[in-house]
């Protein structure tokens, strides 16, 4: 940790509060995770008796906490629960339970509990505070898509000079292991992540955002360069990037967004979905072993080649020892201090030796929360998006501008879902989407989406809106139009002399009380006598 490095994260605080006075709001939550997320340096925090460490994640969701607080504090107000809440109301009070079931007592799990709010609920509650609509999406999206554009020449930059960057910047280098850096005749970048991995996801999320935007037509141009031109850039960037998953995801998300553009079907979302949740009970239960793991690296092998095979078969058999000792505290987990790893006693040494390898984010889930655990954190990423195709928005409404950034969001986050079933590369950005999404499902405001509105640029705003109407068509105005308009006289009428001949036109209306009329007065040729007898 580096004076540059502290002092980098210190002042995130006063950006946040900048960002807050400048910006919409849902304009400076997205600035701000972004930000802290991709520029600020790993490794460093600060640590205070009683109180989680301040790093880059508390760092952001205190900042934005605290600037809510201090400018639109009736924001609180305006949070309701909701059913789609629950998996993350599950996944934050894990801890406690877990804790408690294995005999750690309250301190642990409330300490347990904190951290787990501050990592996943807070930018969960803030995304269902600021994005829960068309317009918070949109924004979110074309954050992640501009944060693209920017990080794209730094990628470029460390595929000749390897991951250098945050050591020329922080002083020390951000990734862990450097070997890993080295993929498929290259050097693959890591920019201010702390892997390449990271950075592989960021890019094709980017990337996939870029491409929607463009052929919705919700984003024609930036910087006066035609989205198709960044779309390009872009993806070539995604390449050189060298992550065969973010390669994988890529071509899963382009099958999908272009399903519901020409066959007006979201069927391959679904399906993706479900066999995810399919291989998260395989995985629970202990029956992903044998056959069904030696085919999935068969298939690898001859996709990605024998070292990538290589990699996801020590990966598996890794698991399976690992899922192993899960099961005997299945529902709960372990709860923390590594009581869900394996050791093994070394005789040289006379201690515990740690042999387990946990690359992925759902092992690591229920070890130390179990099935309640594992429920609690795909949940909340995967019921928002199966939601958002199967019960309020279907395929053929994905293609529409003000529509496309919550679509092509929820189909980032199932990506990011995948990506956590073979790493752990936490990103609070997408816990953020999954918030804003599930915000989304849950607003009642009916102005906000009309599905008997035509899907066309002229009927719906391609920028979104939030309890707002959508405005008229204006009405085209004439000479002879507004002759034939009669004046409005806002004078105080007045009566109108009975010998005055009524008009042809007009139905003459006298409110005053009726008097009676002489019966030598001749009844007028336009209004009918009406001659009632006394009974």
């Amino acid at each position: 940790m580096t004076p540059q490095a502290q002092f980098a994260l210190l002042i995130l605080l006063p950006t946040v509060l900048f960002l807050f006075k400048r910006f919409p709001t849902d304009r400076a939550v997205v600035i701000s995770f972004i930000l802290a997320w991709l520029f600020l340096p790993q490794r460093t925090s600060f640590s205070f008796p009683g109180f989680p460490d301040y790093n880059r994640a508390t760092a952001t969701s205190y900042s934005i906490l605290l600037a809510t607080y201090l400018y639109h504090r009736q924001t609180f107000r305006t949070f309701k629960f909701g059913w789609l809440d629950i998996p993350m109301l599950i996944w934050c009070i894990s801890p406690f339970i877990s804790s408690i079931t294995n005999d750690l007592g309250s301190y642990d799990g409330l300490s347990a509990t904190v951290d787990q709010i501050i990592e996943y609920g807070i930018p969960y509650f803030l995304g269902r505070l600021y994005l829960n609509s068309f317009k918070g999406l949109h924004q979110l999206a074309v954050g992640i898509f501009i944060s693209g554009i920017i990080y794209a020449p730094l990628c470029l930059v460390e595929n000749f000079i390897s991951p250098q960057l945050h050591r020329i910047v922080y002083g020390y280098h951000g990734i862990n292991q450097f070997s890993q850096s080295y993929r498929l005749g290259g050097y693959r970048p890591s920019v201010f992540m702390k892997h390449g991995l990271s950075v592989g996801m960021w890019m094709m999320a980017a990337t996939l955002i870029a491409l929607w935007l463009w052929q919705s037509g919700a984003l024609k141009k930036f910087l006066d360069i035609p989205m198709n031109l960044w779309f390009i850039g872009l993806y070539i960037t995604h390449l050189l990037v060298r992550s065969t998953g973010a390669y994988i995801y890529m071509i899963l998300g382009i099958i999908i967004l272009y399903c519901s553009k020409f066959l007006n079907n979201s069927f391959p979302k679904i399906l993706l979905i479900l066999l995810l949740s399919f291989y998260l009970y395989l995985g629970v239960t202990g029956n992903f072993t044998g056959e069904k793991a030696d085919k999935i690296v068969q298939v690898a092998n001859d996709i990605a080649g024998p070292e990538r095979a290589q990699s996801l078969e020590f990966r598996f058999n890794n698991e399976e020892k690992l899922v192993e000792k899960a099961r005997e505290r299945m529902w709960f987990g372990w709860a923390g201090w590594g009581r869900n790893r394996i050791y093994i006693y070394s005789e040289s040494t006379g201690e515990r030796k740690d042999i387990s390898v946990t690359d992925s984010l759902w092992i690591i889930a229920y070890g130390i929360n179990g099935v309640f655990g594992v429920i609690g954190i795909f949940g909340t990423s995967l019921l928002p998006a199966l939601t958002f195709s199967l019960f309020r928005y279907p395929a053929k409404t994905w293609f529409r501008p003000q529509i496309a950034g919550a679509s092509v969001i929820s189909v980032v986050t199932v990506l990011y879902v995948l990506d956590n079933l073979l790493n752990d590369q936490y990103n609070p950005v997408f816990t953020l989407a999954s918030g804003g999404l599930a915000g989304l499902l849950m607003n009642p405001n009916p102005q906000e989406f009309n599905s008997s509105v035509a899907g066309s640029s002229n009927t719906i705003n391609s920028q979104g809106t939030e309890n707002q109407k959508i405005p008229a068509t204006p009405l085209l105005m004439t000479t002879k139009t507004v002759k034939s308009i009669p004046k409005v006289n806002p004078r105080k009428s007045r009566p109108i002399p009975i010998s005055a001949k009524p008009s042809v036109s007009l139905l003459k209306l006298n409110r005053r009380k009726s008097r009676p009329i002489p019966i030598s007065a001749k009844p007028s040729a336009t209004i009918p006598k009406l001659n009632r007898k006394k009974n």
